[in-house]
């Protein structure tokens, strides 16, 4: 916890991606995206940011951050090129109890709103990267080219899965279809987050388990937490013990994975 704390003080400038994906759906990466998110935030004393990057109109992280706004991610879109100005960019963020600030999906389809394209998303991330310590993108499931071009850029990927056979095999699947199209350090370096669906776990499902952690960087299982179960605001605080830690530990192996200047003094602006 103290190193997670250390290093999360000492992020080099330049703002490490965290892009947070999937072999398939239904895997909770909107909601793994808002708790990682809401402990990082509280881990660092500079703000980090949360953007929705699935270009949906529906779900999301408008469900799992407190709406202060009806600012969106399209309003950020047409503020782009102003958006490396903090003065800019704070006014459209949701603010989650922790601290995380959150870009929330633009939920409207009309002749006025929608969600973005992706050259849009990944211009308007650009900016954004110059205003804030860390971004975590919830991005689709991997299976377009610009996820998967999104993974490659990422400074740490992270993939969520199911705590089932299914979900397992298909991260297994993709994690050497990674490796087989030249994304070898993507592969190594992914951080595999296993959401539990109940609270008990089928043996089979433990034995591929164990084989998913042979074949990822670092593979932590979030427990079933009923909390998390319900399309609400994420609150970290609100969490179980054993949740809690589970998401320091994911936490953690992202902050690993990110540049650090560990000769800073704790809060002090990382050096160029």
């Amino acid at each position: 916890m103290e190193t997670l704390w250390l290093r999360a003080a000492a992020l080099r400038a330049g703002c490490p991606l965290v892009c947070v994906s999937s072999a398939d759906g239904g895997t909770g990466r909107s909601t793994l995206t808002a708790a990682l998110g809401g402990i990082l935030a509280f881990a660092s004393p500079a703000p980090i940011v949360a953007v929705d990057a699935t270009g949906r109109a529906w779900g999301g992280l408008g469900h799992r951050a407190p709406r202060g706004s009806s600012a969106t991610v399209w309003d950020a879109t047409l503020a782009a090129e102003r958006l490396a100005e903090p003065a800019v960019a704070e006014p459209l963020m949701q603010t989650g109890p922790t601290g995380l600030r959150v870009l929330v999906g633009e939920s409207k389809m009309t002749a006025q709103r929608r969600p973005p394209t992706w050259s849009e998303m990944f211009g308007l991330v650009g900016h954004l990267r110059e205003v804030y310590a860390l971004a975590l993108l919830d991005l689709p499931a991997a299976d377009n080219t610009p996820t998967w071009r999104a993974l490659g850029w990422a400074t740490v990927p992270v993939l969520v899965a199911r705590a089932s056979v299914d979900s397992l095999q298909h991260t297994m699947r993709l994690l050497a279809h990674l490796r087989a199209v030249g994304l070898t350090e993507v592969a190594d370096g992914a951080v595999v987050v296993v959401t539990a669906t109940s609270h008990t776990t089928a043996r089979e499902v433990r034995a591929i388990e164990h084989l998913a952690r042979q074949a990822a960087g670092h593979l932590v299982r979030v427990p079933y937490d009923p909390v998390l179960a319900r399309p609400d605001p994420v609150d970290p605080r609100s969490l179980s013990k054993l949740t809690r830690s589970a998401l320091t530990d994911i936490a953690a192996a992202v902050i690993d994975r990110c540049p650090v200047d560990l000769d800073q003094p704790a809060g002090s602006p990382p050096s160029n």
